[in-house]
């Protein structure tokens, strides 16, 4: 009886001590956790045994230079207060700070004042210039090894972009300082620099890349950035107020820099096709129009379930590489609506094996070569309006990382129009125009409806919104037929998507039959032309096109 109640005091004092090495161990982890951003280090002063606060990421960046050189850190943006608990002190001390002065941008500049929407791109007038946005004097912050910033979160939601001029203020100047001081000594000379960004909205992922993340703790986020890439960034203007260079002509320095960079990286025209088949014609033709240019770019077109195989054997012909993905839903569209899955297009960011694509959307033709296009940043597209970009041509740098935080961002940041297009501007806030040459849209209002006829032969792709070429008769475009989509009607542009048809290879023309359905609602819509009596009066355009008779199934 005794052995038995010393066997169960035994028990219990075990049980005990494990119950109070768990309360322990729960009390270090809770009231220890709270102090995981920084860490403490021993340095050599006057009194042996003193310590020091640093910062978490001081330790991360001591790994990466194999801690054997002494660390120069600017401050940007940080009050005095903010300023000494970044400073470390004594002799002997690993880390020299330095703070950096610039002056802030006028507080008077809205995001619109670098983002217009509209700027006159008419090379024989005097060009268009942007708010001044100013920097540091970099030659005085040439050697440093970190940056570290404090960037404005005032506004920032999960669920919109941000359009904060003194938030790109701060991005920019980082981004100066980082590459002035890791190419200080050439341009082929490359020093390891690093960034740590400090503020729950974190750096602006336009210019900081995800993929440059080393670490983030709490409010604490570490990049070492690809000075290739980023120097390519800062050569851009502050705003879409001009032109992306060199076609901007506003300054002959940044012109030449962006115009001698080589990248000889691996590189595609890509498009997307889900659903259905509609739009097999549109990607056969963009395709023969991309070959016609004599592009040395790949071309790869991405297309789900839904694409029949005979299409995929067309689409091959006409010059594509296919590969097979699953749709993605756009969280915001309509149940049956156009762009019900649209979303599909961020599939383009998991070509981890290019180096960058060129998204181009298959109702467009390319009429001019376009492969300097691929010199641009992310993302450098032609204006759409507002302060919006068009995502029917756009430069990408595909990233595992970024596409994953699109797929989350996707379910919290809307859509002014329930699409890509809405949601990628909402991420994409920070961009760069291209010329309209570039992608052209055939849209025209009651101020430009006298244009639709004097399209430019210089263009270099003209994006066909509205009803589509193929989807009409050859005649004339049928969006004259339909008076709410008058706006999208130019027999010019029309006729110069046909020419593009003229020269396919036989084999590739049935692609673009008329099935009975298609031939039916043109036929449906010139009677409601005709019952209307429009004043065009393309109605009254007699009908030769052959395919109306030898309709595909």
């Amino acid at each position: 009886m005794a052995h038995k109640t010393l066997h169960s005091n035994q028990k219990l004092f075990t049980l005990s001590l494990i119950l109070l090495s768990l309360s322990l161990l729960i009390f270090f982890i809770f009231f220890g956790s709270k102090n995981n951003v920084v860490n403490r280090f021993k340095v050599e002063t006057d009194q042996p045994n003193q310590f020091f606060t640093n910062p978490r990421w001081f330790d991360l960046i001591q790994e990466e230079s194999n801690g054997d050189k002494k660390i120069k850190v600017g401050l940007v943006n940080l009050n005095d207060e903010e300023v000494s608990q970044y400073e470390v002190h004594g002799n002997g001390s690993l880390v020299d700070t330095v703070r950096v002065h610039f002056d802030r941008v006028s507080k008077v500049r809205e995001w619109n004042d670098f983002f217009p929407v509209w700027i006159n791109e008419d090379s024989n007038l005097q060009p268009p210039t942007c708010p001044e946005i100013p920097m540091p004097r970099l030659e005085e912050y040439w050697d440093l090894s970190v940056v570290v910033a404090k960037v404005p979160c005032d506004g920032w939601t999960s669920e919109a972009g941000m359009r904060d001029v003194f938030r790109l203020q701060v991005n920019l100047v980082v981004a100066n300082l980082l590459v002035r001081s890791g190419c200080a000594k050439g341009p082929d000379i490359k020093r390891e620099v690093y960034a740590v960004f400090i503020g729950h909205c974190g750096p602006m992922p336009e210019i900081f890349r995800c993929d440059d993340l080393l670490r983030k703790e709490g409010d604490h986020w570490v990049y070492k950035p690809e000075l290739k890439r980023l120097k390519q960034k800062v050569l851009m203007p502050p705003g879409t107020c001009q032109i992306a260079y060199p076609f901007g002509k506003t300054d002959n320095a940044r012109e030449n820099k962006l115009k001698n960079r080589q990248f000889n990286h691996r590189e595609a025209y890509v498009t997307v096709l889900h659903s259905s088949d509609a739009y097999v014609c549109g990607a056969i033709a963009l395709a023969q129009s991309i070959i016609r240019t004599n592009s040395t770019k790949d071309l790869l077109l991405l297309h789900d379930e839904h694409v029949s195989p005979r299409s995929l054997t067309g689409l091959r012909t006409a010059g594509w590489k296919t590969r097979q993905i699953e749709r993605i839903r756009s969280p915001f569209a309509k149940k049956g609506s156009y762009n019900e899955w649209n979303y599909s297009k961020l599939r383009i960011w998991l070509l981890t094996w290019y180096h960058k694509v060129v998204f181009i959307d298959s109702d467009l033709l390319v009429f001019k070569n376009m492969d300097w296009v691929f010199h641009y940043p992310q993302i450098s597209a032609a204006g759409n309006d507002r302060t919006l970009f068009n995502s029917g041509i756009m430069v990408i740098e595909p990233s595992l990382c970024t596409f994953e935080d699109l797929m989350l961002k996707s379910f919290k940041v809307g859509s002014y129009n329930g699409g890509d297009q809405g949601f990628l501007n909402e991420v994409f806030t920070w961009w760069h125009r291209l010329p309209n040459e570039v992608n052209f849209l055939k849209y025209f209002d009651r101020n430009h409806s006298l244009d639709r006829e004097k399209i430019p032969d210089d263009l270099s792709a003209i994006h066909y919104l509205g009803l589509k070429p193929w989807m009409c008769y050859r005649d004339y475009d049928c969006n004259w037929d339909i008076k709410e989509r008058q706006v999208f009607a130019s027999d010019k542009a029309h006729e110069k998507w046909w020419q593009v048809y003229d020269e396919m290879a036989e084999r590739l023309k049935p692609y673009c039959g008329l099935s009975p359905h298609m031939n039916w609602r043109i036929k449906k819509w010139r009677r409601i032309a005709k019952k209307l009596s429009l004043p065009d009066e393309h109605w009254k355009i007699g009908v030769t096109d052959p395919r109306q008779y030898n309709l595909v199934q």
